[in-house]
């Protein structure tokens, strides 16, 4: 209904606007009307989109609604548009009805009649310039909508290729754990532990499978699990080891070179890594050996168990991650 009074309105006003200016301006406001609504179709679509990304891209679905936040009240300033040309249709109605009156010679009328169509005139300039402005506006939005929806896609399917990194590792290290259960198994649970956390593999030996109290000799039932565990760890070369040395926090009471119970930590984590390198063939490079004292105890109280309990050398197995840095890092 509104369009038949609009290029009604078009009929009449042939007489006052030149027909050519004002086909073109109400050509222009109907091909924004549809842009805006191809464009609205797409920031639902793009809406759509965003709902599938990963925590990773939460900063950029924000940025995602607040374009579509601006495109919202570019349609409403475009609807609001509309509505001003239908009053200007009204008003074009009545200066036509003042120039019938001119036309039987009312000078005072035709005075009236000129200042509303000069400015009836400027307002429709006013708005067609509004209009313009916001189909420029328009267009820049839908080009950032596409542009954030390539570089969502792309993160996404980073995301999926990190997820496949870090599955394929997590698979390494569960068929590792198990390789090492099989090896170690009169061990296990007998002095050892096997465990799995955070992506790696702790291998836990209390002292009393290793060592004499005060000493860093590994013992013979030690040194043949550790046998075991290096035969593992030289068919597995994309496993990093760290084997970290951890007493309980009585005063060390030895004598000789080693002073207190960082350098007794120290001393057994070095023995146990000099013993896994002539048990096997495996690339020094790989072997990490640390001290840790008392400080990082499993049970922090004081009972005789608790001690126990801590005084253990753990040997960390943890895949290669260069892959996963490597991909981390890329821009």
């Amino acid at each position: 209904m509104r369009k038949i009074i609009i290029f009604s309105g078009i009929a009449l006003l042939a007489a006052c606007v030149p027909a050519r200016k004002f086909d073109e301006t109400v050509a222009k406001y109907e091909t924004s009307v549809a842009e805006n609504k191809v464009l609205k179709e797409k920031a639902m679509t793009a809406e759509e989109k965003y709902n599938e990304l990963t925590v990773s891209t939460d900063q950029m679905r924000k940025d995602m609604e607040a374009v579509k936040r601006d495109t919202s009240v570019m349609g409403r300033s475009l609807r609001n548009l509309t509505v001003n040309y239908d009053q200007l249709d009204k008003t074009y109605r009545e200066l036509l009805d003042v120039n019938d009156r001119l036309n039987k010679g009312n000078a005072q009328d035709a005075e009236i009649l000129r200042k509303k169509y000069e400015n009836k005139l400027s307002e429709l300039h006013s708005l067609q310039d509004q209009a313009n402005q916001l189909k420029t506006s328009l267009g820049e939005k839908e080009q950032k909508l596409v542009r954030m929806e390539g570089e969502l896609q792309t993160r996404e399917k980073r995301v999926k290729e990190l997820e496949s990194v870090i599955n394929r590792k997590d698979s390494v290290v569960r068929e590792l754990k198990n390789k090492l259960s099989a090896a170690l198994l009169g061990f296990e649970n007998n002095g050892l532990t096997i465990t799995m956390k955070d992506g790696k593999v702790y291998v836990s030996l209390e002292n009393q499978l290793l060592f004499k109290s005060g000493s860093y000799e590994v013992d013979e039932k030690g040194k043949d699990a550790l046998r075991k565990l290096a035969k593992v760890l030289e068919q597995n070369p994309d496993i990093n080891v760290t084997v970290e040395g951890h007493t309980d926090a009585d005063k060390f009471a030895g004598s000789g070179s080693l002073k207190d119970n960082w350098d007794l930590s120290v001393m057994r984590a070095t023995q146990i890594v000099k013993l896994l390198l002539n048990s096997a063939t495996i690339d020094a490079k790989r072997i990490t050996a640390s001290g840790r004292g008392e400080f990082f105890p499993l049970d922090p109280s004081n009972s005789d168990a608790a001690k126990k309990k801590n005084r253990r050398t753990e040997i960390i197995l943890t895949p290669k991650l260069d892959e996963l840095y490597q991909m981390l890092n890329e821009k």
